[in-house]
């Protein structure tokens, strides 16, 4: 397949683009900067000009290929809301391009929360009006249209040197000079490897069914507490422990986060794609880490 993939140069969907082409698929990359424009081509990717605001670079692109892989996403915290709404709008214009064909359309997201037990595939996306990304739903919107689309929900996606919200973490940990976690810590946040998601990207792309929504989760929880040690053990600061009422003073955009318990399960993400991961733990990319 040829596949265009939007996020091409950053964290997941770079990785994306190397499993795609060592499974001699060919990658269609969206960058806007010749420094993206290099990185793509040493990756022996194509070059598609364009961002996620250029509507019409993403149909251009999307009706290019035999495939799209969105991994795309503005991640400017101070405007959350807007960035949700440009997603929104890419996901639509991208999906107009690919309206009645079978051609698989796969949408990143966020895993779901679901309390006192693991959340599957079955349960619907995290809906709260101080999250409003609504990826998930505009790509089930898609399907009835005809689209072969489906969702990827992500966890704390992670290697030694990004960590997803845990690299938020780690941040405000050395501004403060302390480690935090919520209450007893034991609430939960699932992790995967950046390979092991690349991998089951492409199984989605070569095996996915439209409508479909996949796990990208390898442990379905790590304990918060056990995250902020390593962190602590890293930065050498201390650990201790917070409120909830303290969270968001202290953590700030991730005090939304902080003492969700997010236990989340892959197992039917896993039967029907045949994903097998293999990838290191959070804990283990964490203790590998520079953190100077």
């Amino acid at each position: 397949m040829r596949v265009f993939v939007t996020g091409a140069t950053g964290f997941i969907g770079s990785a994306v683009v190397k499993e795609l082409i060592s499974a001699g698929h060919q990658a269609l990359g969206l960058t806007r900067s010749d420094k993206g424009a290099k990185a793509l081509a040493d990756a022996g990717a194509q070059v598609h000009r364009g961002d996620l605001e250029d509507l019409e670079s993403l149909r251009s692109g999307a009706a290019a290929c035999d495939a799209v892989v969105h991994t795309a996403f503005r991640h400017d915290w101070s405007r959350f809301a807007e960035s949700c709404e440009l997603d929104k709008r890419a996901i639509e214009a991208i999906g107009s391009v690919l309206q009645g064909s079978s051609r698989p359309f796969v949408v990143s997201s966020g895993v779901g929360v679901a309390q006192g037990r693991a959340a599957t595939e079955d349960d619907p996306p995290l809906s709260s009006p101080s999250f409003p990304r609504v990826s998930e739903v505009t790509a089930v919107a898609l399907v009835e249209r005809e689209v072969s689309a489906s969702v990827m929900r992500l966890p704390q996606v992670h290697n030694t040197v990004k960590q997803g919200l845990v690299t938020y973490l780690i941040a405000i940990a050395r501004e403060k000079g302390v480690s935090a976690y919520v209450g007893d810590g034991l609430n939960r946040w699932p992790a995967a490897h950046v390979a092991d998601v690349a991998h089951l990207y492409r199984l989605a792309l070569e095996k996915g069914t439209a409508g479909a929504r996949y796990h990208a989760v390898v442990e379905e929880g790590v304990p918060l507490k056990d995250i902020a040690t390593a962190i602590g053990s890293g930065l050498n600061v201390p650990v201790t422990s917070i409120s909830q009422e303290q969270a968001q003073e202290h953590f700030g955009f991730l005090g939304f986060f902080a003492g969700r318990d997010a236990h989340i399960s892959s197992a039917r993400t896993r039967l029907e794609l045949g994903w097998i991961p293999t990838g290191p733990t959070l804990l283990t990319d964490l203790a590998n880490m520079r953190f100077v």
